[in-house]
């Protein structure tokens, strides 16, 4: 596993159902009711999978920084 992932919002997809913030405020905050990471580049945590696995339209993006092999959302 990488030691940072990539982690980017589709702001065409995205709903601003503020799921992510929610559960990840420390990664993601609501700008103008879109979803936006608060950093391009993270070190791996869990918390930020189960955003991307939470966003009902699949706006979140999480990839390996190395290689760009998707980790989430899973199929």
């Amino acid at each position: 596993m990488s030691a940072a992932w990539r982690v980017s919002v589709d702001p065409h997809r995205c709903i601003g159902s503020g799921i992510c913030a929610g559960m990840a405020p420390e990664h993601f905050q609501l700008v103008d009711d879109l979803s936006t990471p608060l950093a391009d580049q993270v070190a791996p945590a869990d918390l930020v999978v189960e955003a991307a696995e939470s966003c009902p339209v699949e706006a979140i993006l999480v990839r390996d920084a190395t290689d760009q092999r998707l980790i989430a959302p899973g199929s």
